[in-house]
């Protein structure tokens, strides 16, 4: 058997490869087709397909099959049906993935908004009817006194607050300038030798009375944060499901009222659904109407023996501290800030005027 040239063979190589590059110069680039799927949109490419390499669609304008045309490409249509128009929808049902979870979310958000919004309609026509003096209201007698009387207290318990911080902050002015005092008392004793005794007792007078203010400073900064306590946070705190059992009390009598209306209404399969439905959201009203009665009870229970319980160490601590400063015991003082564990801030720049 005859050897195969090996020249011939390179030749017939570099003959293939001319001829290769030649076809490849009268075809369009990939990248450009690539760009076009990727964006959804037709580019204005330079190279325009050639008439021979065009095919027709049938007689029933349909593209043969195996063959699409880049122009008959819309974007985004993976979850859209392309049999006729009228059927060109998402398809909802058929539907599976992250796009399907997307579509139950913002339903799910639909039905919250619509559930909200006949709920605020309901407690808007009721809050009005009853203040039309046309619409029933449910009212615990008992209750509504007791909440009344919180109310009440707190904006008494507010104005001593208030009354306290003021104290607080005039005393704290009254206190640096006695402070000042004595410190020019004792330069002018030690720069007027002829009047040296008479600055000197008056010098250790305004450092006694400094002294002792600060420790009354310390227990009245030490009332207004355990009243602040008392009325902003422990008092609003149940003020806060006081509110939320006035608001479930209009919900449970604004549905209370629909249910009354469809039970007088002539029966039929119809008003048998909705009475139904009305009886089901009745009864989810009244018992969160019920439950945060029994809450707002017991909290306002707990409320009047932890209020009793504070004010009266509160009231005994300032007795203590005003009778000290007053008699000027510098020792009944410090045993008052030992006693109720009220640790002294000196100097007096240390108070905290922010309570």
């Amino acid at each position: 058997m005859d050897d195969i040239p090996v020249t011939n063979g390179i030749m017939d190589d570099d003959r293939f490869e001319q001829d290769l590059k030649e076809i490849l110069k009268d075809t369009p680039s990939l990248n450009d087709y690539s760009s076009t799927v990727q964006g959804g949109m037709i580019r204005n490419d330079p190279v325009t397909p050639k008439p021979q390499a065009m095919i027709r669609p049938d007689s029933q304008n349909r593209p043969i099959s195996g063959t699409v045309l880049p122009q008959q490409i819309p974007p985004a249509t993976s979850n859209i049906s392309l049999s006729s128009p009228e059927k060109m929808t998402p398809s909802i049902q058929n539907q599976t993935g992250p796009s399907s979870g997307l579509i139950i979310s913002s339903q799910s958000k639909i039905d919250n908004i619509r559930a909200w919004s006949i709920n605020t309609y309901k407690c808007t026509r009721q809050m009005i009817s009853e203040r039309l003096g046309k619409g029933t209201k449910t009212v615990d007698v008992e209750l509504e006194s007791q909440i009344e009387i919180l109310r009440d207290t707190q904006r008494k318990y507010l104005n001593i607050l208030r009354l306290a911080r003021a104290l607080t902050s005039h005393f704290y002015h009254v206190v640096q300038t006695q402070r000042q005092l004595g410190d020019s008392f004792a330069d002018l004793s030690q720069k007027s030798p002829e009047l040296q005794e008479e600055f000197s007792y008056n010098a250790e007078t305004q450092r006694t009375l400094c002294k002792n203010g600060e420790a009354l400073l310390n227990a009245l900064n030490f009332f207004t944060s355990s009243v602040n306590t008392l009325v902003n946070k422990t008092m609003e705190d149940t003020l806060t499901t006081v509110k939320a059992y006035e608001t479930a009390r209009i919900e449970y009598d604004a549905y209370r009222t629909d249910l009354d209306y469809l039970k007088l209404a002539p029966k039929d399969a119809s008003i048998n659904g909705y009475l139904d439905a009305a009886s089901c959201k009745f009864d989810e009203h009244k018992n969160k109407y019920e439950r945060l009665k029994a809450d707002v009870s017991i909290k306002l229970k707990f409320l009047d023996e932890n209020r009793v319980t504070v004010t009266t160490k509160q009231l005994y601590l300032l007795h203590q501290a005003f009778s000290a400063y007053i008699t000027g015991s510098h020792t009944e003082m410090e045993a008052m800030l030992e006693k109720f564990n009220i640790q002294p801030k000196y100097p007096i720049d240390q108070v905290d005027m922010t309570q």
